[in-house]
């Protein structure tokens, strides 16, 4: 299991038929090619939890295309930007939290929609039921007529 997404897989789990960025396939030698870090580099960020790959059931670490990428905006964040693997490691947990959010709304976005549908639905049922013979009352009747009121006269 890994922290990135929360759901992810073990290695031996997949079917042999799925490829997808979240896949692993490569070994760490291919992956430190590809992201253009040093294998070793790779091992550190693994132990620091920064990227975190998967594990064959020999132990051996599989990455994916998404943590190739991963990998590189480490590098990029690292390099470029100046900031230190701790920070990096706080911005990727709340990137990590903006989607899990995101895919939270979402979900309860789609929810919101399915009751208020549903509640359309059940009202249309209600206003399907009324029986037709009966028809609401309305006064139509209002006058503008002024009356005058007289006391009979006493005696």
């Amino acid at each position: 299991m890994d922290g990135r997404d929360g759901h992810r897989r073990g290695f031996a789990a997949r079917a042999a038929y799925e490829l997808t960025e979240e896949s692993p396939v490569y070994v760490i030698s291919v992956a430190a090619q590809l992201s253009g870090l040093h294998p070793q580099t790779l091992r550190q960020y693994d132990r620091l939890g920064l990227v975190s790959p998967d594990r064959t059931p020999g132990r051996g670490r599989r990455y994916s295309a998404r943590d190739i990428e991963l990998l590189r905006e480490v590098q990029r964040l690292s390099q470029d930007e100046g900031i230190n693997l701790a920070g990096i490691k706080r911005i990727i947990e709340l990137e990590q939290q903006v989607a899990a959010l995101k895919a939270r709304v979402s979900e309860l976005s789609s929810a919101v929609e399915g009751a208020a549908a549903a509640m359309r639905q059940r009202e249309a049922q209600v206003h399907a039921s009324y029986r037709r013979d009966l028809v609401p009352y309305e006064d139509v009747h209002q006058s503008s007529a002024l009356v005058v009121w007289r006391p009979h006269p006493r005696n």
